[in-house]
Order: structure tokens, then C-alpha cells, then sequence
């Protein structure tokens, strides 16, 4: 019998590691955050002072590191580095990193193989319609993108980060652009994925709308 594969795709802020990590837990399954393995390869480059728009110096970072999750937190080299990732220097910058296409092939593989082992849900830009096209369910997650802002923004300063929110909005709708348009993988709705508008939903309200789908379809 095939693994149950949850893939949730969606812009940047739409929610999708929160609620991702929630199902994964009511429905006790591990829970993989792609953009995670793309924010750690930027964090590391931040960290060892690479120019991110060196493409040959980010794939040699991205080769030489150990990415990997471990009840639900990424690690980087052995280290748990959930929180740093989060930081806004690197998602202003994550963007660059994951549109690399050598970066995308490596790291792409690693989610396959770690997903492979059990039953599990993705999130990210491309879960399924690259990582995994087949996988049975697929959600799109999105919403406005002055919502998604001001999602970020309080989070960021309930960690005492000092933001601004106009800044924050720009931000997101810059990732939105070169997620989009970029040439591997761009972020896309899979043509089979059912599309949920967060905007005026709570977390709570998404969670549940997701698990009611994939507990009726497999009911039937």
C-alpha cells in the first residue's frame, strides 16, 4: 500500500507551515516544509558570507550540506535551526536561492526520499505539481497579499524583530513575482489541487477543511 502524500502548495504567508503542521498532527503523519530545506541553504549562505546571486557558490553550499527534518524541525548540519530560518533577511533573500536549478534538483530528491518513508504532508511552491504530480490530495492555499503581510508582520513582532508592515507587503509581492516566473518549478495551481482562500478563514477553519477532504475521499 502507497504512503497517504499530502501536498499543499501556496505564495509566501498564505499559512501553509502552520496549518501544515496541525494536520499533520491530527492526523498523526509527519509533516515536511520544502521551503524550509530552500530558507536553510539560505540561511547557511547568509552565515558563511556567499553572495547569494552566485549560483555556483550557493549549489557547492547546497551540496556539501546535511538538510533534514526531524519531528517537524529542519535540520542543518545536525543543528535544529527552525527558529533562524525564519528571520526576514532570509526570506528576502530565499526566493534567489530556490530559483537555482541545480539547488532545486538536490533538494527536491531529499524530499522525496525523506517523504518516501511514511505517510506525510508537503507544503512549499511545487509539491504537486513537481515533487509529487501523483500524490492523491492537493490543496493550493493562498490569500491576499496585504493579509499574508500583516500574518507576517505580527509574527515577526511578537519575536521582537523591528519590521515595518508596508516593507513586509513589498517583500511578499516581489517573492510572489519570482516565484512565479521563474524557470524551474514555478509556482502554479496543479490543475487537480482544490483551492482554499485563507483570507477570511481561520487557521482553525483550514485545518478542518482540509482533513474533511481527505477523510470523506478516502471514506468513499
Amino acid at each position: 500500500m502507497e504512503n497517504l502524500i499530502i501536498a499543499i502548495d501556496g505564495p509566501a504567508g498564505a499559512g501553509k507551515s502552520t496549518i501544515s503542521k496541525l494536520v499533520s498532527k491530527r492526523l498523526d503523519i509527519n509533516y515536511l516544509d520544502t521551503g524550509a530545506m530552500y530558507r536553510a541553504i539560505t540561511y547557511k549562505c547568509i552565515e558563511e558570507g556567499i553572495n547569494i546571486n552566485n549560483e555556483e557558490e550557493v549549489i557547492k553550499i547546497c551540496e556539501s550540506s546535511d538538510v533534514d527534518f526531524r519531528n517537524n524541525q529542519i535540520y542543518l548540519d545536525g543543528k535544529n535551526i527552525d527558529i533562524e530560518i525564519r528571520r526576514q533577511e532570509v526570506s528576502s533573500n530565499v526566493s534567489n536561492v530556490a530559483k537555482i536549478k541545480k539547488v532545486r534538483k538536490l533538494l527536491v530528491a531529499r524530499q522525496r526520499e525523506i517523504a518516501s518513508e511514511s505517510d506525510a504532508i508537503l507544503d512549499g511552491r511545487d509539491v504537486g505539481t513537481c515533487i509529487f504530480p501523483d500524490a492523491r490530495y492537493k490543496f493550493f492555499l493562498s490569500a491576499s497579499a496585504q493579509e499574508r503581510g500583516r500574518r507576517r508582520y505580527e509574527e515577526l513582532k511578537s519575536k521582537g524583530e523591528d519590521v515595518d508592515l508596508d516593507n513586509i507587503i513589498e517583500d511578499i509581492k516581489k517573492r510572489d513575482k519570482i516565484d512565479s516566473t521563474r524557470e524551474v518549478s514555478p509556482l502554479i495551481k496543479a490543475e487537480d489541487a482544490i483551492e482554499i482562500d485563507s483570507t477570511s478563514m481561520s487557521i482553525n477553519e483550514v485545518v478542518d477543511y482540509i482533513i474533511d477532504a481527505v477523510e470523506s475521499d478516502k471514506i468513499r
